[in-house]
């Protein structure tokens, strides 16, 4: 079979300096087909998972993109970039004094307003488009950007060491929902404390129950071996229906099949996605369970299909 119809997900540990158009510029050349996409943007200073879709499996990436996300960072407290993060020179210092007198509890407390559920206003420097163009294009062309707020879900805020000098520095390790921007976690701590902030380094080590300890480096990638089988993907995020080979050629036509009781890992009907896996272990697509029949969301082609 040839490899550039093979379809699959690769985790790829991203690089600094790459942006995310770079790592699936470069798969496409490595695997030799221009079908890949990515679950997820990265900024270019940023490191870490960033998973991408091969063929047909580029259909899953919707259901992956909206998966919360784990981050390690560095959040400088002490002075302020205009994009929020060391990408650009910092522009306003805080006075030295009152960088000193940011206690611990301090911190602490303002961290406490940043967790949880939050009304959040993205980076100027940021993908969200205004009026067709995105945001961080209008900015640097200088022109003012106002975005509004979105909520958005924070479900660990930890500090894990404090750094004190010129600045104050926080390793810190954040949980959140998609949608959320860690600098402007870090331009908002640093406000709430009166000092200004800003992120200094970045890296996303998990996406949903994918670690970055199970990604590679773009020049390490073994394409036959680290690209991971649709249907592993789809067994780690939704329950799974095992399909006869009658049934699985029925939904990848279209139609509609009967399943009766059968057992998918969840009681009821289930509108939300399941995985329908072929006997050979095939990802089929992905269904929605009702009234004892599975419907199809989406389908995926059998490899090397042209689909």
């Amino acid at each position: 079979m040839d490899t550039r119809s093979r379809s699959g997900i690769l985790l790829v540990d991203k690089d600094a300096g790459m942006t995310s158009h770079d790592v699936v510029s470069r798969t496409r050349r490595l695997v030799g087909t221009r079908r890949v996409g990515h679950a997820g943007t990265l900024d270019p200073m940023a490191t870490g998972l960033l998973i991408l879709g091969l063929n047909g499996a580029t259909r899953l990436l919707t259901y992956l993109v909206g998966l919360d996300k784990e981050y390690s960072a560095t959040i400088r407290l002490g002075g302020s970039t205009p994009t929020d993060d060391a990408d650009s020179e910092v522009d306003v210092v805080a006075d030295a004094g009152r960088l000193a007198a940011v206690t611990d509890a301090d911190i602490a407390g303002s961290i406490a307003a940043l967790t949880g559920d939050i009304e959040q206003v993205p980076s100027t420097i940021s993908a969200i488009k205004v009026d067709g163009r995105r945001a961080y294009a209008r900015a640097r062309a200088g022109e003012t950007v106002e975005l509004r707020a979105r909520p958005v879900t924070v479900s660990a805020f930890e500090v894990l060491g404090t750094r004190r000098g010129e600045f104050i520095d926080l390793d810190v390790r954040v949980e959140c929902s998609t949608g959320t921007y860690v600098r402007a976690l870090a331009r908002d701590l640093g406000a709430d404390l009166g000092v200004g902030g800003h992120l200094t380094a970045l890296r996303r080590t998990r996406v949903g129950p994918f670690g970055v300890s199970e990604a590679h480096r773009l020049d390490e990638l073994d394409l036959g071996a680290d690209r991971r089988a649709p249907s592993d993907i789809a067994r780690a995020l939704f329950p799974v229906l095992e399909l006869t080979a009658e049934e699985s050629v029925d939904l990848g036509h279209g139609k509609k099949v009967e399943v009766g009781e059968r057992s998918f890992g969840m009681a009821g009907d289930a509108s939300g996605p399941v995985a329908a896996i072929a006997p050979d272990g095939r990802l089929v697509g992905l269904v929605t369970v009702g009234n004892g029949h599975a419907a199809p969301l989406i389908n995926l082609p059998a490899e090397g299909d042209a689909a």
